[in-house]
């Protein structure tokens, strides 16, 4: 017999399905029925039960003349003989008060109406029904004791909310007491569970003001402590101080339902999508409306809310068809409301118009009571509707994995050809270097804006000189040399010409007036143009774009067409280095450094290595759903793309604040709210794929104003959210997004990325000053770094902060770095991590000092007298020159900084050879002490160690990407 929980469960789940929940009448039947199911009638499924549940089918006609329900062209399962009440097996999914509330009234709480009409057989399989990955969580809220006074006069006016996002879209309170230091509710909500996704409860105690309900504490409570079919008492501890305490029961029993087809690559999940299709039958007569529209609502859909406008002519044009794509088995309701446009007589001349608005009585419609693939026809006095629910495609628009991509793993096996001859050449090797002996080398670069994008252009002309520049595979950069790059990625064979060209091409754009240039009237009147074409193509326009066509005014002639797709012509032989671009992705009024996320972009893919999630580049900015490419907008210009990664009005206060002091001590008094843990681990014992239990006291009105100020980002780049309704896998914490977790949020996954709608991306240069996390992915393997290092103040401290990120996160990388507090005089180029573990890569780290360049023109040629003020370049006055918010340079200026830079790096070649050769000996070495992996057959081929998505509870295979 099924636990007193699930009974009561099922009573409401087949009551709300029979319609008996819209008036006082249907709520008596409701407890009739109710206590014939307590004394066992209905469970031992007996022909008196069975005559009793048919007695109640008589109240759906009453239930559609009233709410003009569902008239199915195929009969819904309403009234099927065949069924059993012994066995039931759950089919929708959400939650149910027991009770009524003040926040949510009893009418509203039964119009919840998660129709199930599943019906399992009798002869159940016990095997099948343990392994389901379905359950029945159970929360009773039962007391609060000692509640916060937050009231001056009188006690609190207290209720509790429960949210479970991944098991609905809707929030769910308790009834409120009034002006009651002890409340006790006692109040019963059920939630129907995935297991394989993350579920974790948010209960919020909370006080009922007039204007705004204050929230006191949220209890962040992983669902996976719980132990299956077990009840478990606990009390949250809100206020140790003040013995502030909630007391709440949980049982989570094992349920049957239908397949899922659940796509994860361990940390992301994505969950099986239905459509629905809404025709509109309209009948509107002119007597009494001159106007009607009809809202859909479909919460936790793509689509959301969407409307229809209805003429008064019947004769009129039907509107198309409206779409929702939604989570299938977190059973979603359509809401639909018919708003009337009423035309009243005037009796002033102040009520010009007279026209009202009124609501109709809203339907509310369980999508899971729609047949899969047939028609349904709901009919009203007024209009009629269409109903039809289709499965949407099983091929996913993102790439689940934390591997390289098939194209950048097709780019790795040509470039390494070019790498082994040129580093062949340079190290004077005798015998060919084999694929698995040849390292991957990159050049990491830092931001720095013209100074950073000047200075990049002599690197890479005196590193193509020493013959180095064929032995890179990747380049990567943020802020200014994300311009440089961009612009040597418009020729597919840059690197295989002379950059003396390029360099010139380069000194004309930074020479120029760039004030008259951007801000001429014709080019403002294209910006207007751009903008809004741009608009109508379906982005989210902000001052960011605008920052960006002034970006490609500064760095070229003319309309820069060029897109980041157009570079994988520079890639598709193995000719170029892989250009990877970085940025941040952040939220509203978190800081930066409580939040922030890598962004990559590649010729071929952007995405998060954090959690393995990649899109097409052409598809970077489309509109996407659980995974699926729903409205394709038009590829962006890469001088958007510049804008997002250069941006720096995307500083707020706090960022400021930390860029200046280096600590956010003094903000987080005022802008964090306070976690606290309160784990039981006698009750709860900890394992490793659970989440602590916390408690969230949030910051005060005036704090909560304060943060406001101080995190605002008034012209942050808005993107679509390419993760939006994914959920996190029930032991990410486990994957490799482990690896990237680095911040307060990452144990909150209910408020991770994929909930948002938009990505909020900015220049990482504000939050970190180098683009090494791309090259510490494990999956590439990167050997050598070249470290050209173009910011402003301390020389040394973007590599001490990479250093000590990669040390807390667990990736290998050099510890032991030079230090300019320690050594004043800092030389023009070190090698560290050469002597640490053979995992740890080598860097090259070119300071941007100007060390011996003072009395050496070229290396081992002095200056004469005459030449000693060519050598005097002043690098580090951050009001010099060079500073970071000067767009223009003098040609004396311009010359010194390409000459610094290009003689650092020439002036240290043996360093570089001897860092190169280091790396290829590690390879011989490690493929010596590593043997091969031979397949079973035995033919002695290697088999690659690929990560494959995984596809659980029956999934078919995936199909390739589009």
């Amino acid at each position: 017999m099924a636990s007193a929980h699930v009974e009561r469960y099922w009573m409401q789940e087949l009551l709300q399905q029979l319609g008996l929940s819209h008036a006082r009448k249907r709520h008596q039947e409701f407890q009739h029925c109710k206590k014939s199911w307590r004394g066992g009638a209905l469970t031992q499924c007996n022909k008196t039960a069975v005559q009793q549940l048919l007695t109640l089918f008589k109240a759906v006609n009453l239930f559609q003349e009233a709410l003009a329900t569902v008239e199915p062209n195929t009969q819904l399962p309403f009234a099927a003989p065949a069924f059993n009440a012994a066995v039931i097996l759950m089919a929708s999914t959400s939650a149910f008060p027991q009770h009524s509330s003040s926040k949510s009234s009893l009418l509203e709480n039964e119009q919840r109406k998660w129709m199930m009409h599943y019906v399992a057989p009798s002869n159940v399989d016990v095997k099948q029904e343990e392994m389901s990955p379905y359950s029945l969580l159970t929360v009773r809220i039962i007391k609060l004791r000692n509640a916060h006074q937050a009231d001056f006069l009188s006690q609190s006016d207290c209720y509790v909310s429960l949210w479970l996002p991944t098991a609905s879209d809707e929030k769910f309170h308790t009834k409120t007491i009034k002006n009651c230091r002890n409340p006790r509710w006692n109040e019963t909500f059920y939630f129907r569970i995935q297991r394989q996704v993350k579920n974790i409860l948010e209960i919020t105690v909370s006080d009922d003001d007039i204007t705004h309900d204050d929230d006191h504490a949220i209890v962040l409570f992983d669902v996976a402590k719980i132990p299956l079919g077990e009840r478990v008492f606990t009390v949250f501890p809100l206020n140790p101080q003040r013995r502030e305490e909630l007391e709440v029961e949980f049982v989570l029993e094992s349920i049957r339902g239908p397949p899922e087809t659940i796509i994860t690559n361990g940390a992301i999940v994505c969950r099986e999508v239905a459509c629905l299709e809404v025709h509109l039958d309209s009948r509107m007569k002119k007597k009494h409306f001159s106007e009607n529209e009809l809202t859909f609502t479909v919460r936790g859909s793509f689509e959301d809310t969407q409307r229809v406008s209805v003429g008064c002519d019947s004769q009129s044009l039907l509107p198309d068809a409206t779409f929702f794509h939604y989570a299938k088995y977190k059973q979603p309701s359509l809401d639909v409301v018919l708003t009337k446009k009423r035309r009243l007589p005037t009796f002033c001349a102040c009520v010009s118009c007279g026209a009202r608005r009124s609501r109709g009585v809203p339907l509310t419609l369980p999508l899971k009571s729609l047949p899969s693939k047939q028609e349904v026809v709901s009919q009203h006095r007024k209009f009629g509707l269409h109903f039809k629910v289709k499965k949407c495609q099983e091929d996913l628009d993102v790439r689940l994995g934390f591997d390289l991509c098939a194209q950048e793993q097709d780019f790795i096996r040509k470039r390494k050809k070019v790498v082994a001859a040129a580093l062949k050449d340079i190290l004077q090797l005798e015998e060919d270097l084999q694929d698995d002996e040849v390292p991957v080398v990159a050049i990491m670069t830092t931001g720095g804006g013209t100074r950073a994008l000047t200075a990049m252009y002599a690197h890479l002309l005196s590193v193509q000189e020493l013959n180095v520049l064929d032995c890179v595979s990747y380049i990567t950069g943020l802020s200014g040399t994300t311009w440089t790059m961009s612009n040597l990625y418009e020729d597919p064979d840059w690197s295989q010409k002379d950059l003396k060209e390029t360099l010139n091409d380069a000194r004309k754009h930074v020479l120029k007036n760039k004030f008259f240039t951007c801000f001429a009237p014709n080019r403002l009147k294209y910006y207007l143009k751009e903008l809004c074409q741009r608009e109508q193509e379906g982005h989210h326009v902000c001052f960011t774009d605008l920052w960006g066509l002034i970006i490609e005014t500064m760095l070229h002639e003319k309309e820069d067409s060029h897109k980041l797709t157009d570079q994988q012509q520079a890639l598709n032989q193995g000719q170029n280095p892989l250009p990877i671009y970085l940025s941040l992705n952040v939220k509203d009024k978190i800081s930066d450094q409580d939040f922030r996320e890598w962004v990559e972009f590649t010729p071929y893919e952007v995405g998060f290595p954090k959690y393995g999630t990649f899109i097409r580049a052409e598809d970077f900015g489309s509109e996407f759903f659980m995974g699926r490419l729903m409205k394709k907008i038009p590829e962006s210009r890469i001088c958007f793309l510049e804008g997002i990664w250069s941006s720096v009005f995307s500083l707020n206060l706090m960022d400021a604040w930390y860029i200046s002091v280096n600590s956010e001590d003094f903000w987080h008094k005022w802008t964090r709210d306070k976690i606290t843990d309160i784990d039981d681990e006698t009750l709860f014992p900890a394992r490793p794929n659970e989440l602590d239990t916390r408690v969230v006291c949030p910051t005060d009105s005036f704090s909560h104003i304060f943060r406001d100020v101080a995190m605002l980002r008034p012209a942050a780049s808005e993107i679509h959210n390419f993760l939006k309704g994914l959920q996190m896998n029930n032991n990410y914490l486990e994957s490799k997004f482990s690896k990237w977790k680095d911040c307060e949020l990452d144990s909150q996954p209910n408020h991770l990325t994929a909930a948002t709608d938009y990505l909020i991306l900015i220049d990482t240069a504000f939050a970190f000053a180098t683009s090494y996390p791309p090259l510490m992915r494990p999956e590439r393997k990167v050997d050598v770094i070249l470290h050209f290092n173009y910011s402003s103040g301390s020389q040394t401290g973007p590599l001490k902060e990479a250093s000590k990120y990669f040390a807390k996160q667990g990736i290998p990388f050099p510890t032991k770095v030079p230090d300019d507090q320690e050594t004043p005089h800092l030389k023009e180029c070190y090698i560290v991590g050469d002597k640490e573990s053979p995992e740890t890569p080598i860097v090259i780290f070119f300071p941007l000092v100007n060390d011996t360049f003072r009395d050496y023109k070229a290396p081992g040629v002095k200056r004469s007298p005459s030449e000693m003020a060519e050598g005097d370049v002043d690098v580090t006055n951050t009001y010099g020159p060079y500073y970071i918010n000067n767009l223009s340079y003098s040609e004396e200026d311009f010359n010194k900084l390409v000459n610094l830079s290009y003689y650092n790096v020439q002036n240290n070649k043996d360093l570089i050879l001897q860092a190169l050769r280091t790396a290829v000996e590690r390879k011989k070495q490690h493929k010596k002490e590593q043997p091969l992996q031979r397949s079973p057959s035995g033919d002695g081929m290697c088999v690659p160690d690929r990560e494959a998505t995984q596809h659980l509870v029956g999934c078919p295979a995936l199909g390739e990407m589009k």
